[in-house]
């Protein structure tokens, strides 16, 4: 894999662009009719990356005076794939303009980090 395309894909700020922040507030809106209403924020982040696969995750972070237990954050996996305010598939659409060529991608199960902080896998599986 291409070492500029490697950074670019590990870079916070990119990630950020795949995955807006205003996207928390819009996907709650979506889903309850008002973004106050979301317990947490939704963030990309670059986990780990070699010539097989590039592993992200969607970082799940509670709001203040919310509760993330509470918000049955184990369905999201299958949420997030279809979703379209989360837009996987234009996702992987921006990352492979970048010369990264995906075979397959998948999204593994929430995993309950602390209380206040779950995370979902991204595997992005590469040609």
């Amino acid at each position: 894999m291409d070492q500029a395309a490697m950074e670019k894909v590990s870079d916070q700020n990119y990630l950020d662009m795949l995955l807006p922040r205003e996207t928390s507030d819009q996907f709650f809106e979506a889903l309850y009719g008002d973004a106050s209403d979301g317990a947490y924020d939704i963030r990309l982040e670059f986990i780990s990356a070699n010539d097989k696969r590039i592993v992200l995750a969607f970082n799940l972070i509670q709001r203040p005076g919310k509760c993330l237990v509470c918000s049955l954050t184990y369905g999201l996996p299958t949420v997030f794939s279809r979703h379209p305010l989360i837009n996987i598939k234009d996702m992987i659409k921006k990352i492979e303009t970048l010369g990264i060529k995906i075979k397959k991608w998948r999204l593994g199960e929430t995993e309950e980090q602390t209380s206040t902080f779950h995370t979902i896998p991204f595997f992005l599986e590469l040609e």
